[in-house]
């Protein structure tokens, strides 16, 4: 399996002397890999700290006792909702402890310490949206909580016979809220448990899936129009950006440089995010 990710400073946050708010993270063991990317909130404080929480937290939860490839459909359903729940309390734990550690005494402090309790600090100072998934084939388990999506990779047969190719299609299973949707929940939102959408995919053949922050839709995602669909069809992948991408990592053994270049490029520049891109593909050819 060749994993892949990067993460680049968007234009906008370049000009206003802000870093990189997102986060990637992937382990990797015996055929099977967990992926996650989070997006830290435009603007607040430490949310770039938010993000590195909600990676480190999906990708340690997630790694924790699998299903197996022969396991029913409902095994998988269950255990991605329920680590979907815990990675949110653990999320939100370490956030408190981040907190506490920061918090300021309100008074003067004396030879005995401080005079005051702590200030309270708003745990919004570091919302993050996360998009999370355990590649094993033939199964995909995601799990989401704000606009984040993510992308299926299968490879299928043009016709049969020798020395006929395999073409690779592109599926948009994890979409970004469309427009007008309500406002963005982040993982410290009130009742963001009961917003993460969680669920799995049963697919022979799968070549790969791709994550992504939503700087990227513009980058990633194409209009409806483009095959002429109409507009309340929603968002499609560009098979140019994820095949393309994925026919490059194979052909350098999964050398990230040119990803950073795309997500670099005059297209990724329109959006003004920052951009993150990790993907596992799971055939390596």
């Amino acid at each position: 399996m060749i994993v892949a990710g990067a993460a680049v400073q968007g234009t906008a946050h370049l000009a206003r002397g802000q870093g990189c708010q997102d986060a990637f993270k992937a382990v990797e063991w015996d055929g099977t890999a967990v992926l996650a990317v989070a997006d830290g909130a435009g603007g607040r404080e430490r949310s770039a700290l938010g993000a590195h929480l909600a990676v480190d937290a999906a990708c340690r939860i997630l790694a924790e006792d699998v299903p197996g490839e022969g396991d029913a459909p409902e095994v998988w359903t269950g255990w991605i909702a329920k680590a979907g729940a815990r990675i949110i309390g653990d999320y939100r734990r370490a956030v408190g402890g981040v907190l506490s550690a920061v918090a300021e005494p309100s008074g003067p402090s004396g030879p005995s310490g401080p005079s005051g309790p702590p200030e309270p600090v708003d745990a919004g100072a570091l919302a993050a949206t996360l998009a999370a998934a355990v590649v094993r084939p033939p199964w995909v388990a995601f799990l989401s909580v704000g606009d984040c999506f993510g992308t299926v990779l299968t490879r299928d047969p043009d016709g049969s016979g020798p020395g006929r190719e395999e073409r690779e299609r592109c599926h948009l299973v994890l979409p970004p809220p469309a427009p007008g949707a309500p406002e963005t929940v982040f993982l410290s939102s009130p009742g963001a448990a009961l917003r993460l959408r969680s669920f799995v995919v049963w697919e022979p053949r799968l070549s790969g899936v791709v994550l992504a922050t939503d700087g990227c839709a513009a980058l990633t995602l194409d209009h409806p129009s483009v095959r002429e669909l109409p507009p309340e069809a929603g968002p499609l992948p560009s098979e140019r950006f994820f095949c393309g991408l994925a026919a490059t990592l194979r052909a350098n053994g999964g050398d990230a440089t040119p990803l950073r270049a795309l997500l670099s490029g005059p297209g990724a520049a329109r959006t003004g995010d920052d951009l993150t891109v990790l993907c596992a593909l799971t055939d390596g050819r």
